[in-house]
């Protein structure tokens, strides 16, 4: 049995015609639209009073556009895949991107579960925030130089779009009985062959194994890490030492243990996951700040050596040393020779 509370306005107070404060479906469908209205039905608890109103619809506007940006935005990264022909086997996939297939394992997996126990706000929550943190804050901001720099044909370019594919097809699916028109239209862009609408589509079903939870928990420390040298390089942006983040040199010193262990095992990709262009490991440290996530962690900003690409953006010492691409650095020469 379900039992369900009452409509309320923000206010908390009980809706009347002689307060005025009615909230009506066809205004707010009129105002938002009828996905605004649904989501909004999907981020209530129903089994206690809920509240409606234009402040409330207004953030659940916000979170209907971070989930369709970011649908937007792997849609155009995937626009030349094909996934029949240059799909990548997990066990072929880089690291960061078996991270993000784990994760999204871990999603479709909740979300089932809270439809089966009609807990639909567990749903928004869950998925606003994979689109929020894991992927925007994190993966995807990370995945934009390989996308835009690797040679289209790459393994790691299609070992990226293969997760990104995998992730939308899924979003689309679980999202579907809640914003029925937008995951239509997904669904309608996404490349393959499949059912004529989503909603004569199952839930995700993915292989046995590829939910790794000690690499999310790696990842999740690497985060934290991340999250330090973030804000480092604001400081040292509003220093004026650097101006974006690829005109940066990192280095870090962390006593021997655990967090020197993991960052000795992901030094050769630190500079990917801090979106600067170099980045290393030191012993010795005579200038930095302390990490707040992060404690024993020392961090040294310098600007990067080198000269900026002028392809990748990224500065780099081999910039100049082809005559016949003169302004490029050698990772970008080689993606124009594949």
């Amino acid at each position: 049995m379900l039992t369900h509370g009452f409509v309320l306005d923000e206010n908390g107070r009980p809706m009347s015609k002689s307060m005025g404060n009615v909230v009506a479906p066809e205004k707010v469908i009129n105002k938002y639209g009828a996905e605004i209205l649904r989501l909004w039905v999907a981020t209530q608890d129903y089994r206690n009073d809920t509240r409606v109103g234009d402040h409330i619809l207004q953030q659940v506007g916000e979170a209907y556009r971070r989930i369709r940006n970011t649908a937007r935005y792997i849609l155009g990264s995937i626009n030349d895949f094909d996934p029949a022909t240059h799909s990548v086997a997990p066990e072929q996939m880089l690291e960061i991107d078996r991270w993000a297939l784990s994760r999204l394992v871990g999603l479709s997996e909740r979300i089932e579960t809270s439809y089966n126990a009609y807990d639909f706000h567990v749903l928004y929550h869950a998925v606003h925030n994979f689109c929020a943190v894991d992927m925007s804050a994190f993966y995807l901001d990370i995945l934009k130089d390989r996308l835009y720099t690797a040679a289209a044909g790459s393994p790691e370019r299609r070992s990226a779009q293969t997760v990104l594919y995998l992730i939308l097809d899924a979003i689309t699916r679980l999202i579907a009985p809640v914003l029925t028109f937008t995951a239509d239209e997904i669904w309608w862009e996404l490349p393959g062959q499949r059912e004529e609408s989503v909603h004569l589509a199952g839930l995700p079903r993915f292989a046995a194994g590829l939910r790794d939870t000690e690499l999310e928990e790696r990842y999740k420390r690497l985060m934290l890490v991340r999250s330090d040298v973030t804000k480092a390089l604001e400081v040292a942006r509003t220093a004026k030492t650097i101006g974006s983040s690829l005109e940066a040199r990192i280095e870090l010193m962390v006593p021997a243990g655990p967090w020197r262990d993991l960052l000795q095992q992901y030094d050769s990709e630190l500079a990917t996951l801090f979106i600067v262009s170099q980045a290393e490991l030191v012993d010795t440290l005579t200038a930095g700040s302390r990490g707040e996530e992060v404690p024993e962690l020392q961090i040294g900003i310098t600007r990067a050596d080198g000269d900026k690409c002028e392809r990748c953006w990224n500065y780099a010492t081999t910039v100049g040393g082809s005559s016949e691409h003169p302004t490029l650095c050698h990772r970008c020469q080689s993606a124009l020779k594949a």
